[in-house]
């Protein structure tokens, strides 16, 4: 089984569920909802800067580490 990640927030995709995104120049993009699509594709918005994306909390625990 391929397990993916979603190119947003970082939570598991299960097989046939979630979104593929394709841009123009090749590049695919996986996503577990429609909230993670519109954050990342329409709206433009770093995942770093998203309280509930994981990479916002990763972050956040090695600025608190330090």
């Amino acid at each position: 089984m391929d397990v993916r990640n979603c190119s947003f927030c970082g939570k598991s995709i299960e097989p046939a569920s979630g979104f593929l995104y394709v841009r123009k120049d090749g590049s695919v993009l996986n996503f577990c909802s429609r909230k993670c699509k519109e954050n990342m594709v329409k709206l433009k918005r770093v995942p770093r800067k998203v309280k509930w994306t994981n990479e916002y909390h990763r972050i956040k625990a090695m600025t608190k580490k330090a």
